[in-house]
C-alpha cells in the first residue's frame, strides 16, 4: 500500500460477535441450567403447548442405588432428544422422569450395613427396616436427579414419579388385585430361579450369565428289572414253538440288561439326592456295552455293562479313562426295551440312607433329551428343572416326583441322610460343600463312572453376583394362558394373546429387530412369577383360606370391599399399612373372620412395580397420556426381557393391550476396542469425567453421532473426534453470528429477488427440513446430525460462506447481493439453532442468547420454523451440481499453485477454464463464476482442453489452465483488477469505490 493510500479496513463490514471460539462448556453449562430453572422453561412449554397434540415418552425408571454410568447418560440423552425434537416440531411433549425404588438391591445394601455393624435384619421390626430402605432410596434419587439434570435433560424434575410414593404403592396394589379378581392369579409350586444368597425367587430379567466352573459327573443307575409290555410274549402265552422262542428272546434281553447301568451326566451333583427319574430320547440309537479291561485308577470293572447312546459311547468311556480297546458293543437296545426297564438310584440301599432313595426311579422317553453331549440319558429332579417339571406335570405325576430337599438358604434339609446341613453355596456366594459331599458319597457306594470340571455359562444374580439355582418352591403366578375375566377381549382373551397381538399390530419397533425378539420371548415364556420372599416392596395384597388347597375355588379371598379398604390405606399410609398391627382385621373388616384367613407377606416382583407405572403415571397424572398409552418406551436392548416385557404383561392383564405405541431400543456401550466396560479392566468412562473435561454437549454430540440401535463405542480418541466435530459446528454458528450483526427485518430480500446462489441455499434448506423432521420423527438422531453436519461443513463453510465472504465484507450496505446473503444467514440461523437444539442444548442456547438476549429468551421456548416447500427448486439444484463440479476442478488447480508458492491466494489467479459440455458451459457463464471460484477474473471456453491443463480424474470434460490476474490489487477487497486506481477513491476497484460512496 502506498503511503498516500487510505486504510480501508474500517470501511469493511467485518464480522462482529462476542461469541467465543473456545466454548468453555464445563464451566458455563451449569449457568444455563440455573437460568432454565429460574425462567421455568419446562413449565412454560406446558402452558404454551396447551391444545397441541400430546406426545408422551414414558420414562423407564432407573434404579435408585448408585451414581450414573455411561449407559445411563446414553439412555437419558436419547430420551431428551426425542422429547425436545417432538416439542419443537409442534407437539406437547411431556416428560416425567421416574425411579424404581423397591426391591432387593436396596434391601441388600441395608443388610450389608447391618452385617458391618453386627446386626441381624430379622431382629429389626419390618416397618423400621422398610423405612431405612425408603430413606436410602430417597438419598440416591436426589443424587441421580442432579446428575441427570447436568446432562441437560429437560423434564418435570420437581415432581418425578417414584414407585415408593404412597399413590404409586396404592396403584401397584390395585393392579395386582386386578389379577386377583380377573382369575389369572394363582399359587403354584414349581421350579423357579432362586438366589440362595438373597433367599428369594428371581425373574429372568434379574439374572445375568457369567462363566462358572462346575463339577461334572457321570452317574450309574442300575437296571433293576425288565418288564416287557404286550408286544413281548409272557411265559403263560408261550403255547407253541414260536411263543417259546419269543419268551426265550425276552429272557435273553432280561439277562443282558438287568444289572447293567444306565449312565447320566450332570453339572449339578447337588441335584442327585433329589433325582426321581431318568429319561431317554425316543429317536436315538442305543446300545449295550461291556467293559473288557480297565486301566489303573478307574471306577469301572471288567465285565460291567453300560447302556449308552451310540453316538456318545466313545466319549463317555474316554471320560472314564478307558481306551477304545477296553470296551465293546454287545448289542442294540431298542427304545421299546428301554421302556421296559426300571432303575435304582445309586444311593438305594446305602447304609444309613434310611430308605430315602429305595423307590424305583421312573424311566421313560422325553423330547428334551439330546445326543449332542452327555450320555443320551438325562437325570430328572423335577424340583430343580423346568423341563422335567413340565414333563411330569403333563403326566399328572408331580406328587410322586417333587422333593423339598433344598431350603431357602441353599442348604439341604437337616434330616436328609448324608447331606443334611450341606450348602450349595458358601455364605460369600462361592462353592459350598454340597457338591463335594454328594460326589464323595457316590464314589463310596460305587455310583460314579467318571467326574471332572467344566467351564460354562451359568445364571447369576445381577445383584449379589452369586450363582442361582432352580428350586421348587410355592410362589404366586400370573397365568398368561388363562382367559382373563375382565371383558377386555378386543386384542385377545389371554395375556399371551393380547401381548402377541400388541406386538404384531399395535406397536412399532426401532430397530425393527426388536419386534421379533420380544415376540419370540412372549410366544414361549412361562407363567409370570410375581412373588419375592423379601421385605422392601409392595406386598401381595391378598388373603388365603386356612386349610384350603391352592386348587380350591375359595382358596383366595376375592372381595371388592376388602380391596377398596387396602387401596384407601395405602394411599394414606403407603404399603407399610400392610405390616402394621391389626392390619388383617382392619382390611377384612366385619365381613370375614380373621381366624379363617391367612395374610400373604410375600412382596411383588419389582418388575411388576415398573410394569405398573403406566397406571399411576400415564393414566393418573394430569401430565400423563390422555388415553393411558405412551407414544414411546425407550430403553436398552436388555429391556426386551425387562421393562418392555413386564410392562407388556402387566398392561395386557389389566388394560387389555400394550401400554406403548413405539418401542425404541439402544445397545450397550463398549470401550474404544469394542470390549465391555468393567471396573476390573479399568476401561470404564464415567459421564461425570467426560463432563468435567469437555462438557455435557460433547457427550450429547457423541450420542447423536452414534448408531444407538447397535452397540456404541466411547473412549478418549473417540471423544477427541467428537470435540473436533463440535468445534467445526461452533465455527459455523460463529460465522452466522458475526455476519448477522445489526441485521434487521428492513434488510430482508424476498427469495424471488435473490441471486441463484442464495436460492440454491434455500433449496437445500427445504430439503433438509424434510430430512430433519422425518429423522426426528423416526428417532434417527445419527441421520439428522450427519445431514446437518455435512451441510454446515461442506455446503456452508466450504462453499457458501467461502464464496459470500467477499460480498458480506465488501459490498455496500444496501447492495442486493449483501442483503440477500444476510437474509439467508438469518434464515440459516433460525433453522440451524432449532434443528440442533435437541442435540446441543447448551450451545444452541448460547448461540440464541448471543443474538436474542433477554430475561425470558430461550431457543428451547420456540419451535422449528416452517420452511416453505416453494423454496424447493430441483432444476436449480441440478444446475448447481454441474457448477460445483467445475468449481472443484478450479479450486484444486489453484491449490497446487498455492502449494508451489506460485501464488499466495486465489485472488491472484485468472484461470482459463475449458468446459467440453455446452450446457454446463452455459450454466457456468450464467453466474459470476470468478466470485464462485474466488478469483479476480476467469475465462470460460469450450475450446479443446490443452494437454497441460489440470484435470480431476473423477470429473470429465473440465480442464484448467492457470493464468495470473492482470491489474492492481484493490486495497479494500484485495481483488486484482485492471480498473484499480481509476476511481475517486485511490487504490480501489469500481465495486469498492461505489461502496465507499
Amino acid at each position: 500500500m502506498c503511503a498516500d493510500t487510505p486504510d480501508y479496513k474500517d470501511t469493511l463490514n467485518l464480522p462482529e460477535t462476542e461469541f467465543p471460539m473456545r466454548a468453555g462448556l464445563p464451566k458455563r453449562e451449569p449457568g444455563w441450567l440455573d437460568r432454565w430453572a429460574q425462567i421455568g422453561v419446562y413449565d412454560r412449554l406446558r402452558e404454551t403447548a396447551e391444545g397441541r397434540e400430546p406426545f408422551i415418552l414414558h420414562d423407564g425408571p432407573p434404579y435408585a442405588n448408585g451414581h450414573l454410568h455411561i449407559g445411563h447418560a446414553l439412555n437419558k440423552t436419547i430420551k431428551d432428544m426425542i422429547v425436545r425434537s417432538h416439542q419443537m416440531m409442534g407437539r406437547d411433549a411431556r416428560y416425567v422422569p421416574g425411579w424404581d425404588c423397591h426391591g432387593l438391591p436396596i434391601e441388600w445394601k441395608i443388610e450389608e450395613q447391618y452385617r458391618k455393624k453386627g446386626r441381624n435384619k430379622d431382629d429389626v421390626p419390618v416397618i423400621d427396616f422398610r423405612q431405612e430402605c425408603r430413606k436410602f432410596a430417597e438419598g440416591w434419587v436426589d443424587v441421580q436427579r442432579d446428575e441427570f439434570k447436568r446432562l441437560g435433560v429437560t423434564g418435570k424434575w420437581d415432581d418425578p414419579y417414584l414407585t415408593m410414593n404412597f399413590h404409586a404403592e396404592r396403584v401397584i396394589a390395585e393392579e395386582f388385585m386386578k389379577f386377583l379378581m380377573n382369575g389369572t392369579l394363582y399359587q403354584g409350586s414349581k421350579p423357579v430361579m432362586w438366589s440362595p444368597m438373597e433367599q428369594t425367587a428371581l425373574a429372568e430379567a434379574e439374572v445375568e450369565y457369567h462363566d462358572k466352573e462346575s463339577f461334572t459327573i457321570w452317574v450309574k443307575f442300575r437296571v433293576d428289572s425288565y418288564a416287557p409290555g404286550a408286544t413281548d410274549a409272557s411265559d403263560e402265552e408261550a403255547t407253541d414253538t414260536q411263543g417259546a422262542a419269543v419268551v426265550a428272546a425276552a429272557q435273553d434281553v432280561r439277562d443282558a440288561l438287568v444289572g447293567a447301568y444306565v449312565v447320566i451326566w450332570t453339572t449339578t451333583p447337588w441335584t442327585i439326592p433329589s433325582n426321581k427319574a431318568v429319561v431317554f430320547g425316543a429317536d436315538y440309537d442305543y446300545g449295550l456295552y461291556e467293559v473288557t479291561g480297565t486301566p489303573d485308577e478307574c471306577w469301572l470293572k471288567t465285565g460291567e455293562r453300560y447302556i449308552l447312546a451310540d453316538k456318545l459311547a466313545a466319549q463317555t468311556f474316554a471320560k472314564a479313562r478307558l481306551e477304545d480297546s477296553q470296551w465293546t458293543r454287545v448289542q442294540d437296545v431298542t427304545t421299546d426295551q428301554l421302556s421296559a426297564l426300571t432303575l435304582k438310584h445309586p444311593l438305594a440301599g446305602a447304609e444309613g440312607a434310611n430308605g430315602e432313595w429305595d423307590d424305583v426311579r421312573d424311566f421313560r422317553a422325553a423330547d428334551f433329551v439330546t445326543d449332542e453331549e452327555g450320555t443320551g440319558f438325562v437325570h430328572c429332579a423335577p424340583s430343580h428343572g423346568m423341563e422335567e417339571y413340565e414333563l411330569y406335570r403333563g403326566l399328572g405325576m408331580l406328587e410322586q416326583v417333587i422333593t423339598y430337599n433344598v431350603m431357602d438358604d441353599g442348604g439341604f434339609r437337616a434330616d436328609l441322610p448324608f447331606f443334611g446341613g450341606k450348602y450349595i453355596l458358601n455364605r460369600k456366594g462361592g462353592e459350598g460343600d454340597a457338591n463335594k459331599a454328594v460326589i464323595d458319597k457316590l464314589v463310596e457306594v460305587g455310583g460314579l463312572m467318571a467326574r471332572g470340571k467344566i467351564k460354562h455359562s451359568y445364571p447369576h444374580s445381577w445383584r449379589s453376583k452369586a450363582p442361582v439355582i432352580y428350586r421348587n418352591t410355592p410362589q404366586w403366578f400370573a397365568a398368561i394362558d388363562r382367559k382373563v375375566g375382565d371383558g377386555q377381549d378386543t386384542h385377545g382373551e389371554t395375556i399371551r394373546e393380547r401381548a402377541l397381538t400388541s406386538i404384531e399390530e399395535l406397536v412399532k419397533f426401532t430397530p425393527p429387530s426388536g419386534r421379533n425378539r420380544l415376540h419370540a420371548m412372549m410366544e414361549t415364556r412361562p407363567d409370570w412369577v410375581l412373588s419375592r420372599q423379601r421385605a422392601w416392596g409392595v406386598p401381595l395384597t391378598c388373603f388365603t383360606k386356612k386349610g384350603a388347597l391352592p386348587t380350591d375355588p375359595d382358596f383366595l379371598l376375592r372381595d371388592a370391599a376388602v380391596n377398596a379398604r387396602i387401596a384407601e390405606a395405602f394411599e394414606a399410609e403407603g404399603a407399610d399399612a400392610w405390616y402394621k398391627d391389626g392390619a388383617k382385621e382392619r382390611f377384612l373388616g366385619s365381613d370375614h373372620d380373621p381366624a379363617e384367613w391367612e395374610q400373604v407377606f410375600d412382596i411383588l416382583d419389582v418388575w411388576f412395580d415398573s410394569g405398573s407405572t403406566h397406571a399411576f403415571v400415564l393414566r393418573d397424572r394430569a401430565d400423563g397420556a390422555p388415553d393411558g398409552i405412551a407414544d414411546v418406551y425407550m430403553e436398552g436392548t436388555d429391556q426386551h426381557r425387562g421393562w418392555f416385557h413386564s410392562s407388556l404383561l402387566e398392561a395386557c392383564g389389566t388394560l387389555g393391550r400394550a401400554p406403548y405405541r413405539n418401542v425404541v431400543t439402544h445397545g450397550f456401550t463398549l470401550d474404544e476396542k469394542g470390549n465391555k466396560m468393567s471396573k476390573s479392566l479399568g476401561n470404564t468412562i464415567a459421564p461425570e469425567d467426560v463432563i468435567k473435561q469437555y462438557g455435557a454437549d460433547i457427550l450429547r454430540l457423541w450420542v447423536a453421532q452414534t448408531d444407538y440401535t447397535g452397540d456404541q463405542r466411547i473412549g478418549p480418541e473417540i471423544l477427541k473426534g467428537t470435540a473436533d466435530s463440535y468445534r467445526r459446528l461452533r465455527n459455523t454458528m460463529r460465522f452466522l453470528l458475526g455476519n448477522l450483526s445489526g441485521f434487521t427485518d428492513t434488510e430482508k430480500v424476498d427469495p424471488s429477488e435473490m441471486p441463484e446462489l442464495e436460492r440454491w441455499v434455500l433449496h437445500r434448506l427445504a430439503e433438509l427440513d424434510v430430512r430433519v423432521r422425518e429423522g426426528y420423527a423416526a428417532f434417527d438422531f445419527q441421520g439428522v446430525f450427519r445431514a446437518l453436519f455435512e451441510f454446515c461443513t461442506i455446503d456452508l463453510s466450504s462453499v457458501y460462506f467461502d464464496i459470500r465472504k467477499d460480498a458480506l465484507y465488501c459490498d455496500a450496505d444496501d447492495a442486493l447481493r449483501r442483503r440477500a446473503s444476510r437474509t439467508v444467514l438469518d434464515i440459516l440461523f433460525h433453522r440451524l439453532t432449532t434443528w440442533l437444539a435437541p442435540i446441543l442444548v447448551f450451545t444452541m442456547e448460547e448461540v440464541w442468547l448471543e443474538r436474542f438476549p433477554g430475561d425470558d429468551s430461550s431457543v428451547h421456548l420456540v419451535d422449528i420454523p416452517e420452511t416453505p416447500s416453494a423454496w424447493l427448486d430441483p432444476a436449480l439444484a441440478a444446475k448447481w451440481v454441474g457448477i460445483r463440479k467445475v468449481r472443484r476442478v478450479v479450486t484444486a488447480a489453484l491449490e497446487i499453485q498455492r502449494r508451489d508458492k506460485v501464488i499466495g491466494a486465489s485472488l491472484e489467479a485468472a484461470p482459463v477454464v475449458h468446459i467440453r459440455e455446452s450446457d454446463v458451459l452455459s450454466d457456468v457463464k450464467s453466474v459470476d463464476f470468478e466470485d464462485i471460484c474466488i478469483t479476480s477474473a476467469i475465462s470460460l471456453t469450450n475450446d479443446p482442453i490443452p494437454a497441460e491443463a489440470f484435470r480431476l480424474p473423477e470429473i470429465e470434460g473440465v480442464g484448467v489452465v492457470f493464468e495470473t490476474a492482470d491489474g492492481e490489487k484493490c486495497q479494500r477487497c484485495w481483488k486484482i483488477l485492471p480498473d484499480v486506481g481509476t476511481h475517486a477513491h485511490p487504490g480501489v476497484c469500481g465495486r469498492c469505490d461505489e461502496a465507499l460512496g
